[in-house]
């Protein structure tokens, strides 16, 4: 008798383990290199850096950021896990992004023109360095919505891009909704800093300077950057199958 319920309390823990194996989260590494493999490239066959920026659960604010370096093997992290703060209310689902929402943007995006406040920064990134006169238009009825204005503006609605804060020391185009521009779709959608790891934003993409400066350093126009956006779910799904 004893024998048996020694067998069957070894078949308990093994069934126990099993589940155990099934329902354990996975490391970020691995998701973000199934991201990756879920993606086809046919549209962007020149990306060989790219950044994979996503959560767990639609509407958290924390969110994993993983840099990825394409060779003739496949992809390969070049990082650990970056902590990142993504939008207060998450990721909104693809192409459901509006003005206002507290959420970032889902798919893939080219990284564009680096605002910094210093004279110059450690990148190779096309970069300029902020004044009081940058604006990046927010005000969806203006002819310049989501766009980069110098000087004077009409808008209604602007941010500017030099603050008394360092959130924008290093802030970085993603370019979302930019080409072409729909109004209400949201703008100003950057990769800048925060003070903490996993800080929420309003919908861009931030981590300490300490991440950010090894980043910018990595980055090489020549591998045309791309960042990766979104749910896990819904990037495990394949954006452009």
């Amino acid at each position: 008798m004893m024998q048996k319920y020694n067998k069957l309390a070894i078949l308990l823990a093994f069934l126990f383990a099993m589940a155990a194996c099934k329902t354990a989260p996975q490391k970020p590494e691995i998701m973000g290199q199934k991201i990756l493999e879920s993606i086809q490239w046919k549209d962007q066959p020149d990306v060989c850096q790219a950044l994979v920026v996503f959560n767990s659960a639609a509407d958290d604010h924390h969110a994993n950021l993983m840099a990825y370096e394409k060779t003739e093997q496949g992809w390969h992290p070049v990082f650990e896990v970056i902590p990142a703060g993504i939008g207060e209310n998450g990721f909104a689902p693809i192409n459901e992004k509006v003005e206002g929402d507290g959420k970032s943007p889902t798919g893939i995006f080219a990284l564009g023109n680096l605002f910094t406040y210093l004279d110059s920064a450690d990148t190779k990134m096309p970069h300029q360095k902020t004044t009081a006169e940058d604006k990046w238009i927010d005000d969806p009825e203006s002819e310049y919505y989501n766009r980069h204005v110098q000087g004077e503006t009409d808008a209604q609605s602007y941010e500017n891009l030099l603050l008394k804060s360092d959130a924008y020391k290093y802030c970085m185009v993603i370019e979302y909704n930019t080409n072409p521009v729909v109004k209400g779709k949201g703008s100003a959608i950057f990769f800048h800093l925060n003070k903490t790891d996993n800080e929420s934003t309003a919908g861009c993409v931030a981590i300490t300077e300490e991440n950010m400066l090894r980043v910018l350093k990595w980055f090489d126009p020549k591998s045309n950057p791309h960042i990766i956006m979104g749910n896990k779910d819904e990037l495990l799904s394949g954006l452009n199958q």
